[in-house]
């Protein structure tokens, strides 16, 4: 196997009894993508609710950081038998988990977190934080893992959904499977790519626009990735919903930060909460900017 020069996955760690499942999962998606391994651990001694003055600095005693190197060790060793042909560095960073691993992911081709978050903060703090504020996809690892399935992501139309697209397709061409195409509406729906049809009864009260907003979304993602088939579903319902149970059988589940009714920048979407929190798979958040690509 031959890495690719450039970006690496990262992935935050904790005590190895929070974090091996993580670090597996790292792993893989290294070996998958033909990159380096980056394993990061935050130390912020102590967990003080305030910043510090200026010029002040915080002491971490020297037991915490013989922990982390320990940590980090034990995560990399991990790592080597998982994926034993992927370059593994570690990286012993000053600093609260989420501050830190959104700095990282601007130059890491994908983050990879637990539900839980890195740094023993509180339960999704730093997941949360890194699927509003990453510069990467972010990877987040809970439910059951799976080597088969489909890769499944939501599409609602929006410009937000363009990256959660591409990345979708990656995803299942790099694990050689199927994409499943999801457009859930509930018949209030308004996104730009059917803002200037007609509002009428008829526009409404079928299926058939929303096929097209699928359709529209979907255009060219045959001749940008032939090996992918892809099955489309136009449902009626809640997106959420309807994305945590295609979770129970998928490999991935692949959303945008949030929908056409959110502001930018302002808050993590609701269907991303959702799943980031509930999904029976592994749930990868794209925000609306294009992936890293420095390899």
């Amino acid at each position: 196997m031959t890495t690719v020069a450039g970006a690496a996955v990262v992935v935050g760690v904790d005590a190895p009894a929070h974090s091996r499942g993580t670090v597996e999962i790292a792993a893989a998606e290294a070996a998958r993508r033909h990159r380096p391994l980056r394993v990061v651990h935050a130390l912020h001694w102590p967990q003080l609710p305030v910043p510090m003055p200026p010029g002040v600095t915080q002491t971490v005693p020297g037991t915490a950081r013989e922990q982390a190197r320990a940590w980090l060790a034990e995560a990399a060793a991990i790592a080597a038998k998982v994926a034993p042909d992927v370059p593994v560095t570690t990286e012993l960073a000053a600093g609260r988990p989420a501050a830190v691993l959104t700095d990282e992911s601007r130059h890491a081709d994908l983050v990879v977190v637990g539900e839980r978050g890195a740094g023993g903060m509180l339960v999704g703090s730093v997941a949360l934080h890194l699927a509003s504020h990453a510069a990467c996809p972010v990877l987040v690892v809970r439910g059951e893992p799976r080597g088969t399935g489909p890769v499944v992501v939501g599409i609602d139309g929006s410009p937000n959904s363009v990256p959660a697209l591409a990345v979708a397709l990656e995803e299942a061409s790099l694990r050689a499977t199927t994409l499943v195409a999801l457009h859930a509406w509930n018949g209030n729906d308004w996104t730009e790519l059917n803002s200037k049809l007609p509002m009428t009864y008829e526009f409404w009260s079928g299926d058939a626009q929303e096929e097209r907003v699928l359709a529209e979304a979907l255009a060219g993602a045959g001749e940008r990735y032939p090996d992918v088939p892809v099955r489309r579903q136009v449902v009626r319902g809640d997106p959420g919903v309807l994305l945590s149970q295609w979770s129970r059988c998928a490999q991935l589940v692949v959303v945008g930060d949030h929908g056409h009714g959110a502001v930018t920048g302002l808050m993590l979407g609701s269907v991303s909460q959702h799943l980031m929190f509930h999904a029976d798979c592994p749930t990868t958040v794209v925000r609306g900017r294009s992936p890293v690509t420095t390899g």
